[in-house]
């Protein structure tokens, strides 16, 4: 099926997305899943390779301790590998995490962080994760573009804000190169890319651009 056809049949779904839908609902049940992430260290610095050149992010644990440590163990454990960068807009956010293994999304998908409060402002080059919901962060993270105060403030299903934990300190110039041609257009698709990975990004979005590795670094 043609990406028309599709983005047709999504005409329904698209009236639950709006500018501030970051990631969206799961169905997938929580009873009786246990995880534990690791503890990270106060402050890192993660290295990460793209086909458009390097960008480097630091954690800082004070800012928002529990998605530190989901962003340390996450980087520990390879999951921001051969993926792609699926939204880009350049004048507000890019967005990515997504694994290619629907395996590996089913599992970070139930393993959801509790909410935090926002310490520090959305200005250009912070770092956050995606939610929809309450206590719904889990791997997808998203780069200011600009200084974006509204998401300092805005209030989604009764949580406030979205709280940045790092920042790009390397590489912002990476982000602008970034291919923006879909912009947000993949954010109602987002079921089946966490069904069929990057098949189906390869064959409905062609050109999107991908982050090769994710490396701690000192």
């Amino acid at each position: 099926m043609r990406l028309k056809q599709f983005l047709a049949l999504s005409v329904l779904s698209t009236i639950f997305f709006c500018s501030f839908v970051f990631a969206q609902k799961s169905t997938i049940p929580n009873k009786g899943f246990f995880h534990k992430d690791l503890t990270a260290p106060e402050t890192f610095k993660v290295l990460f390779k793209t086909n458009k050149g390097d960008f480097i992010i630091q954690s800082n644990r004070s800012w928002a301790p529990l998605a530190v440590d989901r962003f340390y163990t996450l980087v520990k454990k390879g999951f921001y590998t051969n993926i792609f960068i699926f939204r880009v807009e350049k004048d507000y956010v890019v967005q990515f995490g997504i694994s290619d293994n629907p395996k590996l999304s089913n599992f970070w998908d139930r393993a959801r962080l509790k909410d935090e409060p926002v310490v520090q402002k959305h200005r250009k080059g912070m770092v956050a994760f995606a939610r929809s919901e309450k206590n719904s962060r889990t791997t997808q993270l998203f780069v200011n573009m600009q200084d974006n105060p509204k998401l300092d403030t805005t209030i989604r299903e009764g949580v406030h804000g979205y709280p940045p934990f790092g920042k790009v300190v390397s590489g912002m110039n990476t982000f602008f190169r970034l291919n923006d041609q879909y912009a947000k257009q993949i954010l109602p698709h987002q079921d089946s890319v966490y069904l069929y990975g990057n098949k189906y990004l390869n064959q409905y979005f062609p050109g999107l651009d991908k982050i090769f590795s994710a490396t701690i670094i000192r």
